[in-house]
């Protein structure tokens, strides 16, 4: 019975795609988890618009959306960091020109339990809790407890955007990596989930994953620095320390349907979903 549910629901996809092929057109999008809930809300309001029409948005991090367009598979990759010169190389010798879109702007808030006394740290804490030079919460101004250190996996744009700029410093000569006790999960929900269960834990992600079930840390670039929390706001004054550019990329400049989901994104209604799902948009 699984395995004929797993054939009707492939086959209503087809259909679906099939149909939207035949009448409109389709995309496929893939890549970083962070900005999933935003390219899903910008496809179904699209498509609600424009319901001839048929996107597909999917995850699996930054590294993952890459390979895809290289590969020729999506049409669009999401990204939460710049492509790499070895991508861009590889892209080349594949006959694919990436073609970068700034599409929003994200706060990468640090997260602990709303039961954790701590709430705020500087940016060196930070490098030294994901490190693991710092390993019992009493050493930032928590109780007695062991830390437990989440972070995304190594294919996930957030993961090497908050190993660059805050294990590293921006340092380039700086060979700094997370902690081997480290660990390393699939997507920015579960970094939430275990948040949300764990009092010991502290994990980064996209400030939209935010809820009463986790508690946003203040950050500071140093001791004599003001703490500053991850919102719209303090991201857009660039106040707030770690921050960081949402890409679209595509193979050459969008053309037809991708052009014209691009076009919306960074219209004034796909700006207002930037807003209403917690990042922050580039253009007002």
């Amino acid at each position: 019975m699984v395995k004929r549910a797993l054939v009707v629901l492939v086959s209503l996809f087809l259909a679906g795609t099939a149909c939207a092929a035949e009448n409109g057109g389709s995309i496929q999008i893939k890549g970083s988890d962070t900005m999933v809930n935003l390219a899903q809300a910008w496809a179904e309001k699209y498509m609600e618009e424009n319901p001839a029409d048929f996107i597909a948005v999917t995850g699996g991090g930054s590294g993952t959306g890459l390979s895809s367009l290289i590969s020729g598979s999506c049409d669009i990759a999401m990204s939460s960091r710049n492509i790499k010169e070895k991508e861009i190389s590889l892209a080349k010798q594949r006959g694919v020109v990436p073609f970068e879109i700034k599409v929003a702007l994200d706060g990468l808030a640090v997260v602990v339990s709303p039961l954790n006394p701590v709430d705020r740290l500087t940016v060196d804490q930070l490098a030294g809790i994901f490190t693991g030079r710092i390993t019992n919460w009493k050493e930032v101004g928590g109780k007695d407890e062991k830390i437990v250190v989440l972070s995304r996996e190594v294919n996930s744009g957030t993961h090497v955007y908050f190993k660059e700029h805050v294990l590293r410093g921006n340092n380039i000569n700086s060979r700094e990596e997370f902690t081997p006790n480290a660990l390393m999960l699939s997507s920015s929900q579960a970094i939430a989930d275990e948040i949300a269960v764990n009092p010991s834990a502290i994990g980064y992600y996209g400030m939209g994953y935010i809820s009463d079930k986790q508690k946003a840390v203040a950050v500071a670039d140093d001791e004599k620095a003001a703490y500053v929390e991850p919102n719209i706001e303090n991201v857009i004054s660039g106040k707030y320390p770690i921050s960081r550019p949402l890409f679209f990329y595509t193979n050459g400049q969008p053309q037809g349907l991708t052009r014209e989901f691009v076009d919306y994104a960074l219209s004034k209604e796909g700006q207002d979903i930037v807003v209403k799902t917690d990042f922050v948009p580039v253009k007002k």
